[in-house]
């Protein structure tokens, strides 16, 4: 029982140690996850505010007005009628009325705001997008460098298995005589070596898995990473965001635009007034009389000595200045699409050239390999074979991982 337990227990730890994580896995955690992108929340809800309050000004205006004066003078007649008394005004007045504003006719004005209101928020939050995109070519980075030391750790512990084997035999050859004593001293050392550099390759990659999980927060220590190739496919057409970002920002400029024209744009507005005073309307009745005014008012500013004109000549500067920015953008992107196009090809050249050099060294440590049992040569001469293998094995891995980390980039430059 305790048997199928530990066996249980075994293979549930190989099950979970054989997970893996993919980048695009990792790019779409990055893109949930990443704690910048909270803020397009806050930004949402500070644009339904401004767009609450925008619709509010359709609404009437209603004013309570309480008012109780004294003049030192009040309105006479110069004459007198005879027969007819006319009672002057009290020096001192009373009223209370309720004013109600209706706009009627805006020129638009309105609605050009919250447009540029919603273009804003865009914007803004395109922004944030931006920012966590241009996370992806650190992410890239990070994953290739956890790779590269996964599969350098893989053939440092397949050199300390041939180490171990080739140890037994160097003992047994030791004890008959046919090698000479301590070459499984050199051998014992150079697997304590292997132990290290396992160790120190072991913590490199656990740092670096970290920084990964911190930033698409998921613990992801437990997890190998996946050597898969990158496909691309080589072409100048950018698809990145900043793009969208750019257009977003020349939208809004456009829109703020026409919100200068429509701020001149002739106003109709709706008013009523009632209430209760003393006098009322009339003002040649002492009493407290109930009143209403209603009617329209139209409000047009036509000259504004070019303050308009001036204001859009300015967004117009702005737009000259985001079209530089994106003409820069573009170049630069471009410039970097090229270099990694360069890097690809020297690597692949490379990778062939790997090749040929581990057929070589194998040939090698094989006549080595036979010429050490037969005690022609040291331990150390078969060491030395051995780790120049292994050097180029994991150089081969490093520019595979290298020319992966390459395309990475490319696609990420590219924005696919």
């Amino acid at each position: 029982m305790k048997l199928k337990y530990i066996i249980f227990i075994l293979f549930g730890y190989i099950a979970t140690a054989q997970q893996s994580i993919t980048l695009n896995e990792c790019y779409d955690l990055l893109t949930e996850n990443y704690p910048l992108l909270k803020q397009g929340e806050f930004i949402e809800q500070q644009n339904q505010l401004d767009l609450e309050i925008l619709d509010n000004k359709r609404k009437p205006t209603i004013e309570l007005l309480a008012q109780a004066s004294y003049q030192s003078d009040v309105t006479s007649l110069p004459i007198s009628i005879p027969n007819i008394e006319i009672e002057e005004p009290n020096n001192e007045q009373y009223r209370a009325s309720v004013n109600v504003n209706q706009l009627i006719y805006d020129g638009g004005l309105l609605k050009a705001t919250e447009n540029a209101k919603k273009n804003s928020t865009n914007s803004r939050k395109k922004e944030l997008e931006v920012s966590v995109y241009q996370l992806r070519l650190k992410l890239n980075q990070l994953y290739y460098s956890v790779l590269s030391l996964q599969e350098k750790e893989a053939l440092l512990k397949l050199k300390l298995n041939l180490l171990q084997t080739k140890l037994k035999e160097v003992k047994a050859g030791i004890k008959y005589g046919v090698l000479l004593p301590s070459q499984d001293d050199i051998i014992e050392a150079e697997m304590l070596k292997i132990d290290q550099l396992i160790d120190g390759n072991i913590i490199s990659k656990t740092n670096l898995k970290n920084t990964i999980s911190q930033l698409i927060n998921k613990d992801i220590n437990m997890y190998d990473f996946d050597e898969s190739d990158v496909s691309i496919s080589l072409s100048n057409d950018l698809k990145r965001p900043e793009l969208d970002l750019f257009n977003l920002k020349k939208e809004e400029i456009t829109n703020n635009s026409k919100i200068f024209d429509y701020k001149n744009k002739p106003k109709l507005f709706g008013f009523a007034q009632g209430g209760v005073g003393n006098p009322a309307l009339n003002m040649l009745d002492n009493s407290f009389q109930p009143y209403y005014v209603v009617g329209l008012k139209l409000k047009w500013n036509p000259f504004d000595w070019n303050t308009t004109k001036k204001e859009q000549q300015k967004l117009l500067i702005n737009q000259n200045y985001i079209d530089n920015q994106q003409e820069i953008f573009e170049l630069n992107t471009k410039i970097e699409l090229t270099n990694q196009q360069s890097q690809i090809e020297n690597l692949n050249k490379q990778i062939k050239s790997d090749l040929d050099i581990i057929t070589l060294r194998k040939r090698i440590l094989k006549t080595v390999d036979s010429q050490l049992r037969n005690g022609v040569i040291t331990a150390s001469i078969y060491i030395t074979e051995l780790t120049n293998l292994t050097e180029a094995e994991i150089n081969l891995k490093t520019h595979k991982i290298q020319l992966t980390l390459a395309k990475a980039n490319y696609n990420t430059l590219l924005g696919n």
